[in-house]
């Protein structure tokens, strides 16, 4: 594995992980953002905003694709700009850290961590928040990664089970108000619920009391696949969501979420992350239930 400082998409600062399987871009001057995420010579699954990127020191928060931490309960606090530089350092087992610094009025620090395996795609993120402020504070870690357009996500649902012996729910989806349950780029399966990124069609979110633990998004010749965590009987955001996932013309989200704490001053809340990129793979064609679950088979072998 190696790690190089370099310039990337207007960023003079960047840090560049590698090795045989992946490479990623984390910015400096900014975020921090992983702005790139590709096989070797393959194209970056992340969507990136051209018209974004390379700037710095703007007043108000810029989306800028790539991956990036917020705060929930989605409010004010959750838009404070990350537009400055970040404070970065590498551990002895090659995990970087990178910090933005707490400010007012919010105080809060976030602490990203990136840790690339020495040999495959595996990637391990995790999503650090601490009060440094002089009050409590509620909050949840939330990370967003933001895909490319054109892609299928693709979300397991828990195993069917049988009346009368099954008399308990075992689901929770939680819909957006602007989210349209009858539109077509949603499928609701049996195995699956699988939403469809498409241009010139309006924003939609759901999310997820999600205890399957993994979702995928198949773009192009790729397949990138995120694991989280789920802990039981915590109190989520959102009514209960561990997962949420968003679309619009542009791009789809993949995001996770950890529970809601309130923290004390000096206190610090986490949740973590995997990634995993199949590259190249045969372009998912079929999206019926039988050839969407034969095509992930070979893929999801060495991940889950």
């Amino acid at each position: 594995m190696s790690l190089d400082l370099c310039a990337f998409a207007g960023w003079p600062n960047c840090l560049r992980l590698a090795n045989e399987a992946v490479e990623l871009v984390v910015t400096l001057d900014v975020g921090p953002r992983i702005i790139h995420f590709a096989a070797p010579g393959g194209e970056n699954v992340l969507k990136i905003n051209a018209d974004e990127l390379g700037g710095r020191g703007e007043p108000e928060f810029q989306a800028r694709g790539g991956h990036r931490f917020w705060l929930a309960p989605e409010n004010e606090r959750t838009y404070a700009p990350d537009n400055d530089s970040v404070e970065h350092s590498v551990d002895d087992d090659g995990a970087v850290r990178l910090v933005n610094p707490a400010a007012s009025p919010w105080f809060i620090e976030k602490e990203l961590t990136v840790k690339l395996d020495a040999n495959t795609s595996r990637v391990t993120l995790e999503h650090r928040a601490t009060n440094r402020g002089s009050e409590p504070t509620l909050l949840a870690t939330w990370a967003l990664t933001v895909m490319r357009a054109g892609g299928l996500e693709i979300i397991p649902q828990p195993p069917m089970g049988q009346h009368p012996r099954d008399l308990l729910p075992n689901r929770l989806i939680v819909p957006w108000p602007y989210t349209d349950l009858s539109d077509e780029r949603w499928r609701w399966g049996r195995d699956f619920i699988t939403l469809e990124q498409r241009a010139a069609a309006p924003p939609a979110k759901c999310g997820l009391a999600h205890r399957e633990r993994w979702v995928g998004y198949a773009v192009g010749d790729a397949l990138f696949v995120k694991t989280f965590g789920f802990e039981e009987g915590a109190n989520y955001p959102d009514f209960g969501c561990n997962f949420e996932t968003f679309t619009d013309a542009e791009m789809l989200e993949v995001e996770t979420l950890s529970p809601l704490r309130t923290l004390a001053p000096g206190e610090s809340l986490a949740h973590s992350e995997t990634w995993h990129l199949v590259q190249p793979v045969t372009p998912l064609v079929a999206t019926d239930e039988p050839a969407l679950t034969a095509w992930l088979a070979p893929h999801l072998a060495g991940i889950l």
